[in-house]
């Protein structure tokens, strides 16, 4: 159907002011007005009345549906275009209501901006309506209402209302739309399609009174798509998601035969190998849940594609809520937090959103994005726990843990933020600080105490000695504090020490020279590799405290673990190295540790990690356990 233009604006080119469309009572014959020949107009009363009739013939002749309107929306006028286009011979429309010959009150806002114009408020109001031909097809129509200049004898005011088709128009930019908001390899509906449908079913699963209220979301990726796509080709990998898309909308379509809800489902594919599975008027939990394991199910079964036999699976993450006060931002977020969720637990499953996993994980990202702020702000402290000797019960030495005293958190243990710490870099300049702190506190306390030294032992991260310069930061700050480098002992875990090459084993091999002691911590609970020990410049092996748990009782011994640990203790004495047993919590363990020849303990029974000022408390009296 061809597009035809509005005429008859009235501001419109080659119009005369003034002007008038004809009224009921002045129809004229529109075959004789545009074929007769007219008379020069004499004067300009004739010149007017020319132009009337001029403009008579031009609205009853014009292919452009019009009609004139009184300002109660009452049809006054209408040509043979408008007559055809609903059906009815033009002479009975007259006093016909025009809004419901356009439908303009189809919606709230068309119907407003209509009044508007009645009423003298506005002046125009277009929309776009779908409109019911006469002959059974439907039309697309632009309708456009505006005043006219008022009769010249009666002073009434009067309204044009031009009915434009545009289904050419229409049909053109739904194609456009459509190329537009799908995607052209799964032909599936994409991101912006998504989104659109998305905002919309959460406006109206807030506001409607019928339905559950309630929306779920299905958010997968696919599992090591990226390996199909570097190795058999993106035109495999392609075909592959096609194919995928396929499956998911069959189980789309067999969710909604199970159980059709008022809004049904939508499949998209969101980009690269993730797609969404969007549930309108969902019913709960276990619906999503069905849902994600019938894609499961689904994707586990091999694609054969042009004579490739793959097989892949899907994480997905599901979210399930009441639609009222969520938004469309923060239901994406809280799917993509899921689906990280389902991947970190091992892939080829569905998670559901946990509110309270989620929480800690808001936490933890808020620590992460303060750590190194809270550096500079002062909010990291040291507390020590002494390392006893099992000979003879004297403290030897201390171990430095660093606490944060966050404004809102309250005080954190180092398992708190330690781990983030190393993500995210801080750990560089958090380590930095901590060796600086206890180093000055060792020589305040080597001061006070000139006779018996008293040791500090400091944890040391791998990422500690890959970014940045561990040797030369050590150096400066003995030299800065005047701590002597036998004073000054750094932990290492095992799993950053066994299998160490390169930089990491110059760097050790340069503190031992220097002089530091080096301790491997929590030995045995990774790589326990024995032969590394001869080659690595260690000095001390603290035994993990899994091991020294099975000390506890007399009653209820633990052979294995007190075999294992003897063997260690015997062998790290023949290879020149001191044993430090952690997590001892009574006398008892402590008794038995030392008969095995076990030369240092830290635990509980000694004391927990103190204050420097307890520590002092405790060299003060004598260094004993008791003090």
């Amino acid at each position: 159907m061809r597009e035809r233009a509005v005429s008859g604006h009235p501001d419109s080119p080659g119009r005369t002011p003034g002007a008038t469309l004809p009224s009921v009572t002045e129809r004229e014959d529109t075959t004789k007005e545009s074929t007769e020949a007219r008379p020069a107009p004499s004067g300009p009363g004739d010149d007017t009345a020319a132009s009337l009739g001029d403009y008579r013939a031009t609205f009853y002749a014009a292919r452009v549906a019009m009609a004139v309107l009184n300002r109660d929306g009452l049809v006054l006028a209408a040509n043979p275009a408008f007559g055809e286009l609903v059906g009815t011979d033009p002479a009975e429309l007259v006093a016909a209501t025009a809004a419901d010959l356009t439908d303009l009150g189809a919606d709230p806002r068309g119907w407003t901006a209509y009044r508007e114009v009645l009423c003298g408020r506005s002046d125009r109001m277009r929309c776009t309506r779908r409109l019911k031909h006469p002959e059974g097809h439907s039309v697309w129509v632009e309708v456009t209402v505006e005043p006219l200049t008022p009769e010249p004898l009666s002073g009434e005011e009067r309204l044009l209302l031009s009915v434009a088709d545009i289904s050419d128009r229409h049909d053109l930019l739904a194609r456009l739309r459509h190329l537009q908001m799908h995607d052209p390899v799964t032909r599936l509906p994409n991101r912006a399609l998504f989104f659109e449908r998305l905002a919309a079913a959460l406006e109206t699963a807030s506001f409607a009174p019928s339905g559950t209220g309630r929306i779920g979301l299905c958010y997968l990726d696919l599992d090591g798509f990226k390996a199909v796509n570097d190795t058999l080709g993106h035109r495999v990998g392609d075909r592959l998601l096609s194919a995928v898309a396929q499956r998911l909308t069959r189980c789309a379509e067999a969710a909604e035969d199970r159980g059709p809800g008022r809004g049904g489902y939508l499949v998209a594919r969101l980009g690269g190998d993730e797609f969404a599975l969007l549930v309108e008027d969902s019913t709960g939990t276990d619906q999503l849940a069905e849902l994600a394991q019938s894609v499961l199910d689904a994707l586990q079964r091999p694609f054969d594609l042009a004579g490739q036999r793959l097989s892949v699976s899907a994480s997905i993450g599901v979210v399930e809520r009441t639609a009222t006060g969520t938004t469309a931002t923060g239901l994406m977020q809280a799917a993509d937090t899921t689906l990280y969720w389902a991947k970190e637990d091992g892939k080829a499953r569905w998670t559901l959103f946990d509110p309270e996993r989620n929480a800690h994980r808001m936490t933890r990202q808020a620590l992460s994005s303060t750590l190194r702020p809270a550096v500079d702000r002062g909010e990291f402290t040291l507390e020590y726990q002494p390392l006893v000797g099992l000979g003879d019960g004297r403290a030897q030495g201390v171990e430095a843990l660093v606490r944060w005293r966050h404004p809102q958190f309250g005080t954190l243990s180092p398992n708190r933020f330690i781990a983030l710490a190393e993500e995210n870099g801080a750990i560089v300049e958090l380590g930095r600080w901590v060796l600086e702190r206890a180093c000055y506190q060792a020589r305040a306390w080597q001061l006070a105490h000139p006779g018996e030294p008293l040791f500090v032992s400091v944890n040391v991260a791998v990422r500690q000695v890959w970014d940045s310069d561990l040797v030369a930061d050590v150096a400066g700050i003995l030299a800065e504090t005047g701590l002597p480098p036998e004073l000054l002992q750094l932990e290492l875990t095992e799993s950053a020490v066994m299998g160490s090459a390169g930089r990491p084993l110059q760097a050790l091999q340069a503190l031992s020279d220097m002089g530091v002691r080096i301790a491997i911590d929590d030995f045995g609970t990774g790589y326990s590799n024995l032969a590394y020990l001869s080659r690595l410049p260690v000095s001390v092996l603290k035994l993990d405290g899994s091991f020294v748990r099975g000390f506890r009782s007399q009653e209820h011994p633990n052979p294995a673990d007190e075999m294992i640990v003897e063997a260690l203790v015997a062998l790290a004495h023949r290879l020149g190295l001191t044993v430090t047993a952690e997590c001892v919590e009574s006398a008892e363990q402590a008794e038995r540790l030392r008969r095995i020849g076990c030369d240092t303990g830290q635990g509980w029974l000694y004391s927990r990690p103190v204050a420097p000022d307890r520590v002092e408390a405790l060299l003060d009296a004598g260094r004993h356990t008791g003090a």
